[in-house]
């Protein structure tokens, strides 16, 4: 029986939205509030830092490697070592609002979801980019937007409003409709957060104060727990050269100073099965 293993110190605050993309050097994922991308050198483990701005929400490749990113009140475009980036407009001004989590969808679009540093109820959205730089409103009245996930046929999408304590499923044909829950998280197992989904159609949702990851089949059904030795877990995905190793990020928001020192650190799990190539953008 695999169990978890502790790939880094506590090298994060709030570690965030992980990354396989076999262009980059290796895996990469957000120190959020710091505003920094962390990237995991596959042969050493020395973890390298860029800053990119007040906030780092979340990434995503593009297809040749350049990246596009999630900052505080909008996006940006960097290239591949992440040393240029390109800030776009803010699409909002509000300071009290920022970006929190996101992903891309099969058409090479780019979502992110906002929500208020006070996490007022509602005061959140969730945005798209398309390639062109255009940015469109697709889900108002959202608390804190956290996991985007696509079905493996690219048909369904998933997502999570944490305080729902739900996965819901959206039908997707280039938009977004028939909204639905399809996961029900009780109180006691935590807050779902982010979240990836495996190549067998099964989702792994990370759970805040909650100390573990579950899998969820399609319509529900609890197959596993992956438990952590921290209590605030806050996203996975697959990787690895054969996407059979789930990476598991953490944060120490909200932990006692001088307990869980591993809290802030990345974890990888080998569940036994694969996850699905990174969707890009463009």
């Amino acid at each position: 029986m695999s169990t978890v293993e502790q790939v880094t110190d506590a090298v994060a605050v709030h570690g965030e939205g992980p990354v396989w993309f076999a262009g980059w050097p290796g895996l990469r994922w957000v120190d959020l509030i710091a505003g920094d991308v962390l990237e995991l050198d596959p042969v050493t483990g020395a973890v390298t830092r860029r800053h990119v701005g007040t906030v780092a929400a979340a990434l995503r490749p593009y297809s040749d490697g350049r990246a596009v990113l999630a900052v505080e009140r909008g996006f940006a475009f960097a290239d591949a070592s992440l040393g240029e980036v390109r800030p776009l407009g803010e699409v909002w001004s509000d300071p009290g609002i920022r970006m929190n989590d996101g992903g891309c969808d099969p058409d090479g679009r780019f979502y992110c979801g906002s929500m208020a540093y006070a996490e007022t109820p509602g005061a959140g959205r969730l945005y798209r980019l398309d390639p062109d730089g255009s940015v469109t409103t697709v889900l108002t009245a959202v608390t804190i937007s956290n996991g985007l996930a696509w079905s493996p046929d690219g048909g369904t999408a998933y997502y999570i409003d944490s305080p729902t304590r739900r996965v819901d499923a959206f039908d997707y044909d280039g938009e977004l409709s028939g909204r639905r829950a399809v996961v029900r998280v009780p109180e006691e197992a935590g807050m779902p957060d982010g979240m990836t989904v495996d190549a067998d159609g099964r989702l792994w949702v990370a759970l805040w104060g909650g100390g573990a990851v579950h899998c969820y089949t399609p319509d529900g059904k609890l197959t596993d727990r992956v438990e952590l030795p921290v209590t605030q877990v806050t996203a996975c995905a697959f990787g690895g050269p054969e996407l059979d190793e789930l990476y598991i990020t953490t944060s120490r928001q909200g932990i006692e100073e001088g307990s869980q020192h591993q809290a802030g650190a990345l974890f990888r799990y080998r569940p036994g099965v694969r996850g699905l190539p990174v969707l890009t953008f463009g």
